[in-house]
């Protein structure tokens, strides 16, 4: 199997406010919705990866099954087979698969029962 996780995709959280929050954020610290990555060996190149991070309301259901405040989306290869591969070694899959025009999803509970989103994207989808 090729490696499980190649970066990091989204940091997602619960807030009370989420626009007020974004725009705190943005305002005082300059971070929007997503950081593009850099290649460093050719900095002037077209950007397609990126990171996502999002406050999400505070009675979101998308982290369940999940109690917790967050979730981490992962970057991987072969969500496919990753997910098979996971599932023979007992980790709890949540929901099915699902596919969009920016990458196929999947999402795992650890064993301290926080969700964890795995994302193989599709970079041209953006």
């Amino acid at each position: 199997m090729k490696k499980r996780v190649t970066g990091i995709g989204g940091i997602f959280f619960k807030s009370e406010e989420p626009k007020t929050l974004r725009d705190w954020y943005s305002r005082h610290l300059g971070i929007g919705m997503t950081f593009e990555w850099i290649d460093p060996d050719n900095p002037d190149a077209k950007v397609h990866a990126q990171t996502v991070w999002s406050p999400f309301k505070g009675d979101t259901d998308y982290f369940a099954p999940s109690t917790k405040q967050y979730m981490l989306n992962y970057r991987v290869e072969n969500l496919v087979e990753l997910l098979e591969v996971l599932r023979t070694e007992g980790v709890t899959i949540v929901g099915d698969m699902q596919e969009f025009s920016y990458g196929k999803f999947g999402w795992i509970m650890d064993p301290e029962g926080n969700k964890i989103e795995l994302w193989e994207p599709k970079d041209e989808g953006f």
